[in-house]
């Protein structure tokens, strides 16, 4: 299977692997699935480190080597990205969720989240919850 991971869900991979439950841990480490990571998330995480909205115990650079380390795969930001976005219903106001959501759409991944903002879009995308 493939799956995009959300913020939240790096972070704890990372940080607090506690937070996530066995079954979501599970699909993470089996090395048969595929992890993407989006650069959504790695933008998120520096505007709110440098914000001060979120505190982490390493600079986001080190999720960048934890997910190279773990072989993740980065997702980056295509035109059919933008396009799927444009046309999302706006359910959520919420920038990085929303593109998480189009790419999760546009490349076919199972999105993992704890986030229950996303449940609006469940007819839209496949969502694994934390």
């Amino acid at each position: 299977m493939n799956y995009l991971i959300d913020t939240h869900i790096l972070i704890w991979h990372a940080e607090e692997s506690h937070k996530l439950n066995p079954d979501v841990l599970e699909k993470i480490i089996n090395p048969s699935n595929i992890i993407y990571v989006s650069h959504a998330s790695f933008w998120e995480m520096t505007i709110k480190s440098m914000t001060g909205k979120l505190r982490f115990s390493t600079p986001v650079s080190e999720f960048q080597q934890l997910s190279i380390n773990n072989d993740f795969l980065d997702l980056g930001f295509f035109f059919k990205h933008y396009s799927r976005l444009e046309t999302l219903p706006l359910y959520h106001n919420d920038p990085f969720d929303r593109m998480l959501i189009a790419q999760a759409i546009s490349e076919d991944l199972t999105l993992i989240t704890q986030d229950r903002k996303f449940a609006s879009y469940e007819s839209l995308v496949p969502i694994l919850w934390n």
